[in-house]
Formats: C-alpha cells, sequence, structure tokens
C-alpha cells in the first residue's frame, strides 16, 4: 500500500501537477511537465511507443498468437472492430431514434424523455427499433475499417517517423492514423447511414432495409447514399480523432497518476477496467466535438435535395472556416469560427447525445480491447522514452 501524502501541501501540489499534464502537449512542452527536459532531472520518463525488442521481450513472458503488424494481427484487429461497433450502435438504436428526432423535428420531440413518450405512444415498443438493420451493417463495416485501418496507420507513420520522433510526436501520431482510418471507414458506413436516417426521422416511408433502400435508389440513385459522406466526414474525423488520441493519452495518464502499480502488475480484468474508463472520458469529449456535424447528417438525410451548406445556414451557422497551420508535419486543421457555437439549433439532442457516445465509446474499447485479449494478440503497454532519446536528453547513466 502506498502511503497518504504528508501533509495538506504535498497533496494540493499533486492535484496540481495532474491538472497541468496536458494530454496534447507539445513534445517540448511534454517533456517539461514530465521533469525530463533538465538533464539533471530524474532519469524515469513517461511511457513511449511499442519497439519491436520490447514486444519480443513481452513474447517471452506471455505467448502471443501472431506478431505485432501482421496480417493476422490487422485481420483480428479489424474484427474486433467489427463487434465493437456494430453490437454497441445497434443496442443504443432506441437512443439513436429518438435523438434524431429531436434534430430534425424540435417542434415536436422536445426532450429525451418527452421523444421517447411521443415514439411509444405512436409507433408502441416495436417502433423504438427502427433502423436496426442498416445501423448494424452499417457500424459493422465502418468498425472494420476504423479499428482494422487505425492499427495499419499508427504502425505505418510510426515506421515513417522512426522511434524517437514517433515518441515526441505520439499525439499527432495518434490523430493522424485515427483521421486516415476514419476516412475510409465513413465511405463504407455512407450508405446504411443514410438508410437508417431515412428510416427513422421519415414516418411512413418504410420501415426495414429492404423496403427503404431500393426505395431511395429507385428515387434519387446513388447520390441517395452518399450525399451525406461529407457531413459524415465532417462528425465521424473528428470524433474518431478524439476518441482515439483521448483515449491513448487517457490510458497513459491513469496508469501514470491513477492506478497505484504498473500496467505490467495489473490483471487483464483490471487492465480492462482501465480501458473502460478511458473510454468513456474520451466519449464524452467526441461527442461535444461532433455533435454540430451530427445534426447536419441527420437533417441531410431526411431531406430531398437539400445540401450540407443550405442545412447549416438552416440550423443557424453564420461562420466562416479558416485553417491555421499545426506547426509540424500533420499540416492543418479547419476551426468553426464567430458564431457557429452559439447557435442552438445545431446542438439540440447533446444531452442524449453525451449519454449515448459516452457509453457507446466506452463499451467499443472495453470489447476491442476484449478481442486482442481473448485472441491473445499483442497489446503494447503505454509508450516509454526511447533508450536513445535519453541519452540525448543526459537521462541514463
Amino acid at each position: 500500500m502506498t502511503a497518504a501524502p504528508s501533509s495538506p501541501r504535498k497533496m494540493f501540489s499533486s492535484v496540481a501537477h495532474l491538472a497541468r499534464a496536458n494530454p496534447f502537449n507539445a513534445p517540448h512542452l511534454q517533456l517539461v511537465h514530465d521533469g525530463l527536459s533538465d538533464p539533471r532531472s530524474s532519469p524515469a520518463g513517461p511511457p513511449g511507443l511499442p519497439r519491436r525488442s520490447r514486444n519480443l521481450a513481452a513474447a517471452a513472458v506471455e505467448e502471443y498468437s501472431c506478431e505485432y503488424g501482421s496480417m493476422k494481427f490487422y485481420a483480428l484487429c479489424g474484427f474486433g472492430g467489427v463487434l465493437s461497433c456494430g453490437l454497441t450502435h445497434t443496442a443504443v438504436v432506441p437512443l439513436d431514434l429518438v435523438k434524431c428526432r429531436m434534430q430534425v423535428d424540435p417542434q415536436k420531440y422536445k426532450g429525451i424523455f418527452n421523444g421517447f413518450s411521443i415514439t411509444l405512444k405512436e409507433d408502441g415498443f416495436r417502433g423504438l427499433a427502427k433502423g436496426w438493420a442498416p445501423t448494424f451493417i452499417g457500424y459493422s463495416l465502418q468498425g472494420l475499417c476504423k479499428f482494422g485501418f487505425y492499427e495499419v496507420f499508427k504502425v505505418l507513420y510510426s515506421n515513417i517517423l522512426g522511434e524517437e520522433n514517433a515518441y515526441l510526436w505520439r499525439t499527432s501520431l495518434y490523430l493522424a492514423a485515427s483521421a486516415s482510418a476514419e476516412f475510409f471507414a465513413d465511405i463504407a458506413l455512407a450508405p446504411m447511414e443514410a438508410t437508417k436516417v431515412r428510416i427513422q426521422t421519415q414516418p411512413g416511408y418504410a420501415n426495414t432495409l429492404r423496403d427503404a433502400a431500393p426505395k431511395m435508389y429507385k428515387e434519387e440513385g446513388l447520390k441517395a447514399f452518399y450525399k451525406g459522406v461529407a457531413p459524415l466526414w465532417m462528425r465521424q474525423i473528428p470524433y474518431t480523432m478524439m476518441k482515439f488520441a483521448c483515449f491513448e493519452r487517457t490510458v497513459e495518464a491513469l496508469y501514470k497518476f491513477v492506478v497505484p502499480k504498473p500496467r505490467s502488475e495489473c490483471s487483464k480484468p483490471e487492465q480492462l477496467v482501465v480501458t473502460f474508463v478511458a473510454g468513456y472520458i474520451a466519449g464524452v469529449f467526441c461527442a461535444i466535438v461532433s455533435h454540430p456535424a451530427d445534426s447536419v447528417v441527420s437533417v441531410l438525410n431526411k431531406e430531398k435535395g437539400s445540401s450540407a451548406s443550405q442545412v447549416l445556414k438552416r440550423l443557424g451557422f453564420k461562420g466562416r472556416i479558416y485553417f491555421f497551420p499545426l506547426k509540424n508535419i500533420f499540416g492543418y486543421i479547419a476551426i468553426f469560427h464567430s458564431c457557429f457555437i452559439f447557435q442552438p439549433g445545431v446542438w439540440k439532442g447533446l444531452f442524449a447525445r453525451i449519454i449515448m457516445i459516452g457509453t457507446l465509446t466506452a463499451l467499443q474499447w472495453f470489447i476491442y480491447d476484449s478481442v486482442k485479449v481473448y485472441f491473445r494478440l499483442p497489446r503494447p503497454p503505454p509508450p516509454e522514452m526511447p533508450e536513445s532519446l535519453k541519452k540525448k536528453l543526459g537521462l541514463t547513466q
């Protein structure tokens, strides 16, 4: 057991240090708050990206079913993504249905409980399951690409950067890998997402995937299934970047500041609890970041002939898009400016989405990590500073 802080001053000092531990710091600032930028500081550094030598050493202790970065590894990670996204999104279809209806018809569905009450009164309990088939198929395909390609791009970009830069710029690495994966995942999701929203938000249009998909194709052609892909990118890419980067850095922070023992000494169930907690924290931020674009997707897929810009203006968007450099190799980010975040139209259904996405993200990471445990896949520990970097900083004896 660890001893309690010897004085209130020491306790508050520890809390202040934790508050300053911003997981999105630049490399220099990250080294400063870890106490590693000064050669006279302690040699104990934060964890780094997995290295092949450490993977081989870990294999001597625990036998893995495949090598990290192999085709089998990527395939099983993709399968984990299918289960984590397909099952969880299907499980919350009733909440998603009410959320979508609040977004497209806020006059009728004034709140989450009111939305459930009206839906039950009009459609019964069966009505709450509308859209489950396109949800399951679409998000299973999305999960396959999201998690599978994330692992691919993370390894690819790590190799391009090299061991030291991959450690120093690990947050940017997570952001770039997740954005790249989500680009392809949304192309796979778009047709089923459009069908789902049409079923859920247009009463009488169609009740099943078999009815809705042919009808949409007959009316609008392929455009009906892909006109929402750009808003999907607007919603899902920021969401996924936050989901993966925030999760990775939260796991790192939890093992460093909260969990009283190293990850290597934690049992598998204990590690999965950390995974769930980190996933929920990441999920709350994901919901907030991506909600305005989610409102656009819901309205756009309900209406015929509307464009994303028209829907944005109708929901209250009056701003412009500016581009600011990230000051690193990953280029530029878009920032919505002016009155956008203050427009109530784009925030309808936020509370329902925070509950849904927070729970969803936590369960997705839990299922995904459980699949890795079940199939005995390599699960590298939180990143550690490479020995070569420690030598450059004068942190080794």
